[in-house]
This record gives structure tokens, sequence and C-alpha cells, in this order.
């Protein structure tokens, strides 16, 4: 993971950075380990961009509009800094696109993989390459932490150049985990990788400890939270260490449901398998929360396609989900297929089923009122329930005065949307 360009420098014992994370969050937790490092090595964080010495882009490169995203970031901030700060350009973007973005991108003094440049000075150095994967960060600020517990995917879906530049999976250890866990002090621990549910299964033995992890994290944490689970690896033993962590929040990569479509996705299973699975954990816990995310436009899609999907999320009455058009990738199996669908009509499908999401998930959201449920409390008059992901769902208001981190019991009095409004329980009802 060697860098692109070098103007980088000898340690200076001082100076500030500021770090501008886009994407998902395993970005985020690149960037607090990579925090960690400059903190280690003498600097401090700026409060802007325009204060400090170091500015680091963290880029996402997962699709057309993230890549536009990162490169308008890069050249507002660009626009922002003094006169001697250095801007480094790191993340997906950097490592699958390296000369050709750097050449992009004079603006930038370098562009590194994932070996991030960490010192500013006078004397020119190549920059180190960092292993991000296991570096220490710094303890939570909030009650929350993201954990990520492998890097890289040994999939093959249609769609996703991920593996290009992140490489095949590679699982840390359990006991790294657990440290990393015990370190951030947060009471939420919420675990995520590409390929979650795969964890371990590189690691020499074939076999996958996605439980074992669950179970050992739940010892340390009093809510775990996974994102997200490829549905054919969602058994049995696997859902019962979900339900046993109470954060009955399943997180599932479905993309489609057309049975043919899913095959030219090179992806698992069809509509009827999954509202079977979603089914059974719903028989088990009435309270689970789901979550899922759905492609639209992939080269081939056609109007029955298109209408099987609406089909299915009006049945499976999802909490929340994402709509995403399909971005053409290069270097990726969909890359060269046919079957191209015009922008107009997927803006329309988008559309129609963003509509009928939107429907369902407020009607949700409004059976809840009236119902008790324990929320964190992430910052003064906002928390979430199990049925709400960090900075990625709906949030519950609740009175100011609540202290943050505590679980609290609360009453929902209203809804608005995605958001809901909560009170302390009236002593005198309400229902459980």
């Amino acid at each position: 993971m060697a860098e692109t360009t070098s103007d980088t420098t000898e340690p200076s014992g001082a100076g500030t950075y500021f770090i501008e994370t886009l994407g998902c969050p395993k970005n985020q937790v690149d960037s607090d380990k990579l925090e960690g490092t400059l903190i280690a090595d003498g600097m401090t964080p700026a409060a802007f961009a325009d204060e400090a010495d170091l500015i680091v882009v963290n880029t996402c490169a997962f699709i057309e509009e993230a890549r536009q995203e990162s490169i308008h970031t890069i050249l507002a901030l660009d626009n922002e800094r003094g006169a001697d700060a250095k801007l480094v350009v790191t993340g997906c973007m950097a490592e699958r696109y390296g000369d050709e973005l750097a050449e992009a991108l004079p603006e930038a003094d370098s562009v590194a993989g994932f070996g991030v440049p960490v010192t500013i000075g006078t004397k020119p150095k190549a920059a180190p390459s960092l292993d991000l994967l296991h570096l220490p960060r710094p303890a939570a600020t909030a009650p929350w932490a993201y954990v990520k517990i492998a890097e890289g995917c040994d999939r093959n879906c249609g769609f996703c150049a991920i593996p290009t530049f992140r490489g095949p999976q590679r699982s840390r250890t359990i006991d790294d985990i657990c440290a990393e866990v015990d370190q951030l002090g947060a009471r939420e621990i919420v675990l995520i990788a590409q390929d979650l549910a795969s964890f371990g299964r590189d690691q020499g033995q074939g076999e996958k400890q996605i439980v074992e992890l669950v179970e050992a994290v739940a010892d340390r944490a009093h809510w775990v939270r996974l994102l997200y689970l490829y549905p054919s690896d969602l058994n049995d033993r696997l859902i019962d260490a979900i339900l046993a962590t109470g954060v009955p929040y399943f997180d599932l990569s479905l993309q489609h449901v057309s049975r043919p479509l899913m095959r030219r996705m090179r992806r698992w299973g069809n509509g009827d398998l999954f509202l079977e699975r979603i089914e059974a954990i719903r028989d088990r816990e009435r309270d689970a929360a789901f979550r899922s995310n759905f492609i639209v436009g992939y080269p081939g899609e056609t109007e029955e396609d298109h209408d099987q999907l609406l089909a299915f999320v009006e049945a499976a009455r999802l909490d929340w989900c994402g709509f995403f058009s399909y971005s053409n990738e290069e270097g990726t199996y969909a890359a060269d297929l046919d079957g191209e669908v015009p922008t107009e009509l997927v803006a329309e499908r988008l559309a129609e089923l963003r509509e009928l999401q939107d429907l369902i998930t407020e009607e949700k959201r409004d059976e809840l009122i009236g119902r008790r449920v324990q929320v964190l409390v992430d910052e003064p008059g906002i928390a979430r329930s199990h049925r709400e992901a960090p900075e990625i769902d709906g949030i519950i208001q609740v009175p100011e005065d609540l202290p943050v981190g505590d679980f609290v019991e609360v009453q929902i009095v209203d809804a608005a949307g995605p958001d809901l409004t909560a009170s302390l329980p009236d002593v005198r009802g309400g229902t459980a």
C-alpha cells in the first residue's frame, strides 16, 4: 500500500490535523485509527479545516455519486486550507485509482492508499504503510462505536468493485477485537465488515466464527449490533446469537428479489426465500427490526423484475430500506453486461419504490405510539432503541435532561416520518 505521490515530511512533534470522512462506517473506523496514529505522533485535532496543518480526506469510491462527492470535498477543502497546510487524499478512491487520481488532482500534496502519510515538517519522506485494521484508536466519544472485524471480501457480486482494491477477506482475531471493544468503552458496539457473517473463515480452519465473536463482544457491551449480513449466512445459530444480545436488528444485504436478476448479479436467493427467513425471525421475536438495500436498474432488469421487487417491499414491510440506482463500475462482471436500463426509467422505478417504503416506514413508526421501549441516550434530547442503527435510521426525541450514555425506559408519544418522540412513562398506564 505504497503512496502514489510523496510530499510528506519528518515529524515535527507538533501540529494540528483535520480529517474529513466520506462513505460507509468502515471508512469512519479507518479514520478513527488514523486519528489515533496522528495523536501518537504528537498532533492535535483542529476544529475546522482552515485551522489545520494537515488535512486528510478519506474518500469513498463505491459508486459514481460517491466519487463525485469525494472530488467536490477535496476541492472545497483545498480552498479552505491555510497557505502552509498539507492536503492528503486517502481511502478507497486513492487505493483504486492511485496514479490517475494524483494526476487529476494536483491540488493534493499526496495521494495515498491505505498507507497514509501521518507527519508534517520540512524534509520530504515517503509515507509509511499503515495496517489500519490492527491499529489502536482513541476511546469512543459517543455512547456507541463501530468496530471493524475484517477487511476485504471473497465474494464476486456482479456489481461490486470492492474486492479489487480492498483485497480478499482478512479477519482479525477475537482477542484483538475484544481488546478494542474494552478500550473504546462504548455502551453499544456496532460490528461492521464487507462480509460480516464470514468472519474467521479465512483464518486457516475454514470455519466461520461470527457467533463466537458476537457472544464475546456481548459479554463486554450492553448492546451489540451487526451491519450487515448476507441472507445465505443467516442460519438459526446466528439468529439465536443476535436475539440473545437484546438487539434484534437484522441488516440484510438483499440487493434484489427476482431470481433471474439475482443470478445476473451473482447473488444467492430470491424474494420467496427472503420472506420465509424474515417471517421465521418475526415468529421468534415480534419486535425484530429489519433493514435492507436494493439496486434499481441493474443491467437486464425488466418491468416484471421491478414488479416483483415492489411486491416484495409491500409484503416484507421492512422497517428501513435504501434504494440505489445501479452504477457501472469498471472491472466488475456487470460492466460488460447488455440490457442497460434507461436513466429516466431507473428514476421512475426509484421514485415508486421510495414512495412505497416511506409509507411503510411511517406506518411502522406510528404503530409504536403508546409503547414503552428501552433507549440509549446518544446526546442531549436524542436517543435510539434497538430498532434504530446509529447515523442510518430514524431517531427518538427524548427529554433533554436524560443523561447521555444511559439506558432509559421511555414511552413513545408521537411519530413524524422516520422519527419518534418519547417521554418518561406515565406511572398510571402505558403499554409495554
